[in-house]
């Protein structure tokens, strides 16, 4: 659950440090306190996106942590090589810059990695996810988060993949017949084109090497002739081959004086036997160094041929090489396309019918979860004070999808005697908020996350709904740690924590604080909620009366 939040230099918040409790708590308020800003502030925590504007006027960065207690060992943690913890330590720094620095338990985290733990420790519910409701396409969604059915959604998604990839196929193999003409053309003529310059791997290479030797082949034979020169000797100096060997000779008469020359004649033999070793080398490449102006023009005919190919085809003559193979492949994938494509068509049809079985497979374990979130959703609702209501989600069969080949509709009758309509028709604000309370209390029976926050849940609620719910929420703090923005007394009286968002001016500046009641301060502000600025006797007695209960 989350046990602490500091909020730094976001908005109207200079610095807060706020404490939740397990259970139930509350936070209240003027409008325009601050209130969203608090929700802002956890969002940015989860990984949700976060903008500069938010930053305080004047500062350079914003900075959000939260310390979350007796979180479970997450598998996110080894995934992402962030040290564990059951108390764990959020943090975000948000630049003026654009830059985001987040951290948990000390290690550096993206903003995408962070929201993959942040949906796991807490579950925000606002008023946006009310509106979502109208729209249909999210209630399949809905469904399936309900329904356990992650093996069939995979086997019926491993045979929506082959069905596209065989309908892809057959469409990248079908053309009309002036446009397999003109291609078969094309590639008859790229074919013969690389085939009549018999082309060989690595041809290229080989040919560049040898004319640049050609094209030096003068300063090669003269720098091998004075090398040779230099290790053998010519008719105006001794070359080093034979100067080692005079060494050698002189050291091998002193060793019969004393050992200690010994090493050294050694030594003097091997540089010897090795510079002559060399020397014969350079003797045999310069004897190898056979030339003629008729080989080099040759060459330059050959590389013209080869760079024409290489603007067309490829880099080297390997890829030339390559592309040529490819052509062939696809010269006889045109010439023979129709057949190819009735046997795609076969495979095709066939995957189709394992797909559509998959679908109905999916599609029947879905029926049967809705009818268990029907019930479900119907008795949270009778308890949020809506006893008439009926409600179903209604199938409509479509084409193969992503998700299946099912269309869910939630529908439902708020009044006895009324037909079922879809949501969007029928359902009142207050109506439609008491219908995402039931839902996501239904969906928070399915995970394990510790935290459920509700934004302004009571919208549109009053009178014996919004005490309905109110209980419903204390219902589910029970099980859950749930934090609420609310301005409903009702919802605020049954708190175990209420934390007052207050907004004040000072020297030019709005400051917003965040401050714990007591009871004390709790009868005051259920009475401000009750009836306004002016607080009266009647209604701080009113405001006692409902903590009492």
């Amino acid at each position: 659950m989350l046990s602490l939040l500091h909020i730094e230099n976001i908005a109207v918040i200079e610095c807060a440090d706020i404490s939740f409790d397990a259970g139930f708590n509350v936070m209240t308020g003027e409008t325009g306190a601050g209130k969203s800003i608090v929700i802002d502030a956890i969002s940015a925590i989860l990984g949700e996106r976060a903008y500069r504007d938010m930053i305080r006027t004047g500062m350079e960065k914003a900075t959000v942590r939260g310390v979350f207690t007796d979180v479970p060992p997450l598998p996110w943690f080894e995934e992402n090589g962030v040290p564990y913890d059951p108390e764990v330590v959020v943090h975000r720094d948000i630049l003026i810059d654009g830059k985001n620095i987040c951290r948990v338990n000390g290690a550096l985290v993206s903003v995408s990695i962070l929201r993959k733990l942040g949906i796991q420790l807490i579950n925000i519910h606002g008023q946006h996810d009310s509106a979502s409701l109208f729209d249909e396409n999210n209630h399949l969604i809905l469904l399936d988060a309900y329904n356990e059915n992650g093996a069939l959604k995979e086997a019926y998604a491993t045979c929506y993949a082959q069905v596209c990839d065989l309908r892809r196929e057959i469409q990248r193999m079908s053309m009309d017949e002036s446009e397999k003409l003109r291609r078969m053309e094309t590639l008859r003529y790229q074919i013969e084109e690389i085939s009549k310059a018999e082309l060989e791997a690595g041809e290229d290479e080989r040919l560049e090497q040898r004319r640049k030797v050609l094209q030096n082949a003068e300063k090669l034979s003269d720098g091998m002739h004075r090398a040779a020169a230099c290790l053998y000797g010519d008719e105006d100096r001794d070359g080093a081959a034979s100067l080692l060997a005079d060494a050698e000779r002189e050291l091998a008469r002193l060793t019969r004086y004393t050992d200690t020359v010994s090493n050294l004649q050694e030594r003097v033999a091997d540089l010897m036997y090795q510079v002559q070793d060399v020397a014969e080398e350079v003797k045999a490449a310069r004897d190898d160094l056979l030339y003629s102006a008729d080989e080099l023009e040759q060459i330059e005919a050959r590389l013209d041929i080869i760079h024409r190919l290489r603007r067309k085809y490829g880099a080297t003559c390997t890829d030339i090489l390559a592309y040529l193979e490819k052509a062939k492949i696809e010269l006889d994938e045109i010439e023979f396309a129709d057949d190819a494509v009735e046997r795609l068509k076969k495979k095709l049809s066939n995957a189709e019918e394992d797909a559509i079985a998959c679908a109905m497979r999916l599609r029947e374990n879905r029926k049967v979860a809705a009818e268990r979130l029907s019930d479900r959703i119907l008795s949270e609702l009778v308890q949020l004070d809506m006893p008439k209501v009926q409600f179903s989600c209604e199938f409509t069969e479509t084409e193969l999808t992503p998700s299946g080949a099912d269309y869910v509709a939630f529908y439902m009758s708020a009044n006895a005697g009324e037909a079922l309509k879809p949501l969007s028709k029928v359902a009142s604000g207050g109506e439609l908020a008491r219908i995402m309370l039931a839902i996501k209390n239904v969906l928070a029976e399915q995970d394990m996350v510790a935290t459920l926050i509700f934004d302004e849940v009571d919208t549109g609620v009053s009178g014996r709904a919004a005490q309905k719910v109110a209980e419903k929420l204390r219902s589910v703090a029970k099980n859950k740690q749930v934090l609420c923005v609310t301005h409903l007394p009702q919802i605020a009286a049954l708190a175990n924590t209420h934390l007052l968002i207050d907004k004040q001016v000072r020297g030019g500046r709005t400051y917003t604080t965040v401050t714990p009641l007591d009871m004390e301060g709790r009868k005051r502000e259920l009475a401000r909620i009750i009836g306004g600025a002016n607080i009266t006797e009647t209604t701080l007695k009113s405001a006692q009366e409902m903590l009492d209960i």
